[in-house]
């Protein structure tokens, strides 16, 4: 079983958003545009475009198993 993000360390804000990321990028290669993720105090905020529904749903899935901290809103636009 994969680790998460911050199970490991305690890493800063912009520590964790590279992080997860860079393993979001990894997964999904191609299926998402200028996708980054913004830390907040509560929770994550995630970024960027893609083409389908479906692509956004699995950075969501994605970003969810790299990390323990909620996703307070996918702003992942489809276009």
């Amino acid at each position: 079983m994969a680790e998460s993000a911050t199970a490991t360390k305690n890493p800063t804000g912009n520590e964790l958003a590279r992080e997860i990321e860079a393993r979001v990028l990894h997964r999904l290669t191609g299926r998402v545009r200028d996708f980054h993720v913004v830390v907040r105090d509560r929770g994550l905020v995630l970024k960027g475009r893609t083409r389908t529904y479906y692509a956004k749903q699995l950075v969501q899935h994605a970003v969810m198993e790299a990390a323990l901290l909620p996703i307070l809103a996918n702003e992942v636009e489809v276009f």
